[in-house]
């Protein structure tokens, strides 16, 4: 029986793949992770989503109710908001979005970190700020996703 077991566990961590989306082009992914200002009256949102853990699995991304994309391990958005506003972040989870709300200000940048947890069902995720430190070390490490693809 045991060996039955390990034998279905370890076939499906074979044919169990990494999730993958669109990416964009390593020049856009390099000028991204220059970390400039955002534009005059802007705020810049960072969103990644760094680690294996989940990596089967792809995690819509919103902010303020428009589709940034859909992340996958290892992968960033970067997103222009109007500044010294109150913005809403959101991911797909398991039941329902979780949600982050950042009051942002002109001129600055702000890193949001996408987490995948365990789930009842299958994994869940949620978001959290991080520090322009650790954000721009785990962002530097990772590369740009193309926006724009949501599965809802």
């Amino acid at each position: 029986m045991f060996k039955k077991l390990l034998t279905v566990a370890l076939l499906s961590l074979l044919f169990t793949g990494c999730a993958s989306v669109t990416m964009e082009s390593s020049e856009l992914s390099e000028q991204a992770k220059q970390f400039n200002p955002p534009a005059d009256g802007k705020a810049g949102l960072y969103i990644y989503r760094s680690g294996v853990f989940g990596a089967a699995l792809k995690k819509d991304l919103w902010v303020d109710g428009k589709c940034i994309g859909e992340s996958a391990p290892n992968t960033f958005f970067y997103e222009e908001v109007n500044g010294d506003e109150m913005h809403k972040v959101s991911t797909e989870s398991e039941f329902s979005p979780n949600d982050l709300n950042i009051q942002t200000d002109s001129g600055k940048n702000y890193f949001v970190r996408q987490f995948i947890k365990m789930g009842l069902f299958v994994g869940g995720a949620g978001v959290e700020q991080v520090s322009l430190e650790k954000g721009q070390k785990a962002i530097g490490k990772l590369e740009m996703a193309k926006k724009g693809n949501c599965s809802q």
